[in-house]
């Protein structure tokens, strides 16, 4: 398992050997440090900890199949040139933050009708239902934060790598903001 930590830079288009032109998002990449490798006879799991970033550490533990073993010692640095071009990885960062937002963006409820006494209530929720002992169920769909879970994206194509730079190119659209917080895993 090839894995790495990387922020997220910008979105662009590259132009392919064949003239196409390609949305691709940036990512600088790495290098990140082995701090710390789990085993199951010690720690109960096996996994690889790895530390990424200058001023603001960040520390990631990335865990192994049981039938992988780690590679990896304590010191080690892992840089992109571990993954190519056409190579597939998963990619899991934390989605853009949207704030309060109502059902009807959130949902995607249809809303009321705009006519036959319809005023100020065209985007409201309507009636929750009778409820179970006079409360709101569970998993009740209803206004409220959106946006900022963890979002995995699998199987984005490795479009190009420079390890001189620590870029790498990825197919396609990547979850979250500028400089946030990118996972790259290739299985």
């Amino acid at each position: 398992m090839k894995f790495i930590l990387g922020k997220k830079e910008r979105m662009l288009q590259y132009f392919g050997e064949d003239g196409r032109a390609l949305p691709v998002t940036a990512l600088s990449a790495g290098p990140v440090v082995v701090r710390r490798i789990f085993e199951k006879a010690k720690d109960g799991y096996d996994a690889v900890q790895v530390e990424f970033g200058d001023k603001r550490k960040v520390l990631k533990e990335f865990r192994l199949r049981s039938s992988e073993k780690s590679e990896a010692k304590i010191g080690d640095t892992i840089d992109v040139s571990i993954f190519s071009p056409g190579e597939k990885v998963q990619i899991s960062s934390t989605s853009k933050g949207k704030g309060f937002q109502g059902v009807v963006k959130r949902h995607g409820f249809k809303g009321g009708p705009r006519t036959h006494g319809q005023k100020h209530s065209e985007r409201e929720p309507g009636s929750i239902g009778g409820g179970l002992r006079s409360r709101v169920p569970k998993g009740m769909r209803m206004a409220g934060r959106m946006g900022g879970d963890r979002v995995t994206q699998k199987n984005l194509e490795v479009v190009q790598v420079d390890k001189e730079k620590n870029a790498i190119l990825i197919l396609g659209a990547i979850p979250g903001v500028r400089g946030s917080l990118v996972e790259i895993i290739s299985k």
